[in-house]
C-alpha cells in the first residue's frame, strides 16, 4: 500500500481474514497484535521498501482483498521463516502469504516472471532455459549432458494438480 493512498469502504472486505483463517498455515491470522517483530527480522523488508510483513497481515485483517493479491509485494517472501520463528504469537507469516500467493494465482494475479518460468517448466522441464551456445560449452568442457525431463509426466502433473490452468489463466 503507497503512503498517503487512503483506504476506501468499498475496498474493505470483512470476511476475508476468516476466509484466510480457514486455510492451514494461515489459522492464526486474527490474533496477530502488530508488534511488529516479523518485520524488525526480515532480511527482504531490510532492503525493500515496499515488503513489510506486518502491513500485508494489517492488510489482511482489515479486508483489503483485492489490495493485497493485485500487490507485487506478496511475491518477495523468501520463505526463510524468520518471521515465524520470532512471532510471540506464533503466528505463521509465512503460511499466511503462501496462502495470499495461492488466493492471488487462482484469481489471475501471477507475475510475469512467474508465469514465464512455469511456461519453461512445462516447455522442457527446467526453469531456465539452456542456450545452445552453453550447452555446447558444457560438450567442450567434457560435462555429461544435462538430463532431460520427462515432458508427458510434467504436462500430467501441471493437469491434474490445475497448474496449467493457473498458468494460461492470464494469457499465453
Amino acid at each position: 500500500m503507497a503512503e498517503g493512498t487512503g483506504i476506501q469502504i468499498s475496498e474493505l472486505d470483512p470476511k476475508f481474514k476468516y476466509e484466510l483463517r480457514k486455510v492451514h498455515g494461515a489459522e492464526k491470522i486474527t490474533i496477530c497484535f502488530q508488534c511488529g517483530t516479523c518485520t524488525a527480522g526480515c532480511p527482504i523488508a531490510r532492503f525493500s521498501d515496499v515488503y513489510r510483513p506486518r502491513r500485508i497481515l494489517r492488510m489482511a485483517q482489515l479486508g483489503l482483498r483485492s489490495r493485497l493479491l493485485s500487490s507485487e509485494f506478496i511475491w518477495l517472501c523468501a520463505s526463510c521463516f524468520t518471521c515465524v520463528d520470532r512471532c510471540p504469537q506464533d503466528v505463521d507469516i509465512a503460511g499466511i502469504l503462501r496462502t495470499l500467493k495461492n488466493l492471488a494465482a487462482e484469481e489471475g494475479y501471477l507475475p510475469p516472471v512467474y508465469r514465464e518460468l512455469a511456461s519453461n517448466i512445462m516447455k522442457t522441464g527446467l526453469a531456465y532455459r539452456i542456450p545452445e551456445l552453453r550447452l555446447k560449452r558444457r560438450e567442450q568442457m567434457g560435462l555429461p549432458p544435462l538430463p532431460k525431463a520427462n515432458l508427458e509426466v510434467v504436462r500430467r502433473l501441471t493437469e491434474v494438480t490445475g497448474f496449467s490452468r493457473l498458468i494460461q489463466a492470464g494469457g499465453e
